[in-house]
């Protein structure tokens, strides 16, 4: 059965794709080809009588909560692991009674009251969570419970009583950033821009490398006083630092499209000359050179941190790439070979995929070079 979301209009086979909706077909309707775009989606239990029934008429169009309703879902699908770790995907419903239901069966357990809260907070049940974490707290919560509780009641906008909440988590997480950014977050929505101001400042005081609070820090200059004062501004209060993460929140704002990508990747090397061993950088440096098609450049950047690698996938895959796509080859076997002595299991899995991919691509390789002499 296959699904496409598409939101920009496609005709295949005859059929009209567009929307936010889904098509749900076998995959025999779509007779020219399958849209790039297409999600292939296989029901874990038989599929309804309904289903069948509508599906021997032909292509049915259905909205996303009617979709997963379809294909036996109680709520959108989320995915989650089995008992022996394997990927599977459940309803949402579900998965929230099942949390609720764990929590119930021991009120005293505070880590599964943690886990219950965070997935209503990740699906914003911002109400709910709120109860949770209220009782939560009240059983002795951490520093980390009061600060999530804090957010919940933000997200209500219920000011006053979030407020209090991260104050006392303040109190709870002296050397954290976060309570203090989203306390100016607090006074911002009560438009106190002095205690907004304040605040961003403490969260940069206990932390100048937290890059959310730069990014804050930029988002209200800008709403005040423009983007090129904001980011002026910004410039002003990092020069001279050894530090990217000012750069590093910057860029962001200008990455994902194409027109500021320039203005990006000079930010991001302002970035990477004030720190070249900040990771983040680097990887936001690549990835932005890999946007623009300068793979060269890539290499260029990673060769010098190489050391970095065995204990981070992003950078390792960043530069594995440019160096595969350059042709490279002999700097890619090295490269595996140092990955995959690694002592970190994600890093490792990687070097073991790529190496297969690159033993694949040699053999294809070897193959055309036998046809053509053959030939």
């Amino acid at each position: 059965m296959t699904t496409s979301n598409g939101q920009q209009k496609q005709n295949v086979s005859g059929l009209q794709i567009q929307g936010g909706a889904a098509v749900v077909a076998p995959a025999s309707a779509f007779q020219g080809a399958i849209p790039a775009n297409a999600l292939i989606v296989v029901p874990i239990s038989k599929p309804t009588d309904d289903l069948v029934a509508k599906l021997e008429q032909g292509p049915v169009v259905v909205t996303n909560d009617q979709l997963w309703e379809l294909l036996g879902f109680n709520g959108p699908a989320v995915q989650v692991a089995d008992d022996q770790g394997r990927p599977i995907a459940i309803g949402l419903e579900d998965l929230l009674s099942g949390l609720e239901q764990h929590w119930t069966e021991d009120p005293n357990d505070l880590n599964r009251a943690r886990i219950f809260a965070q997935e209503l907070l990740k699906h914003q049940r911002h109400a709910r969570a709120e109860q949770v974490l209220t009782k939560l707290v009240a059983k002795g919560g951490t520093g980390d419970d009061w600060l999530a509780l804090g957010i919940c009641q933000l997200q209500q906008d219920k000011l006053d009583k979030a407020e209090g909440t991260l104050k006392g988590a303040v109190n709870l997480l002296k050397q954290s950033p976060y309570p203090n950014l989203h306390l100016a977050r607090v006074y911002a929505k009560k438009s106190d821009t002095a205690l907004e101001d304040e605040h961003i400042e403490k969260a940069l005081a206990l932390d100048t490398g937290c890059v959310d609070a730069w990014a804050y820090m930029f988002q209200t200059h800008r709403e005040r006083d423009g983007e090129d004062k904001a980011i002026e501004f910004i410039e002003e209060r990092a020069k001279d630092q050894p530090n990217a993460a000012p750069w590093v929140a910057l860029q962001g704002f200008f990455a994902n499209k194409e027109e500021s990508r320039d203005r990006a990747i000079a930010f991001a090397e302002k970035g990477v000359a004030a720190n070249d061993g900040d990771t983040l950088a680097l990887l936001c440096l690549s990835a932005l050179y890999g946007q623009a098609g300068t793979l060269g450049k890539i290499v260029e950047l990673l060769s010098k941190h190489e050391a970095k690698m065995p204990n981070n996938v992003h950078l390792a895959n960043n530069y594995f790439e440019a160096l595969f796509q350059t042709g490279q080859l002999d700097k890619v076997t090295r490269l595996l070979n140092a990955l995959a002595g690694s002592a970190n299991k994600e890093v490792k899995q990687f070097a073991i995929q790529r190496s297969q991919v690159v033993a694949q691509f040699l053999q294809q390789q070897q193959q055309r070079l036998a046809a053509t002499a053959k030939a």
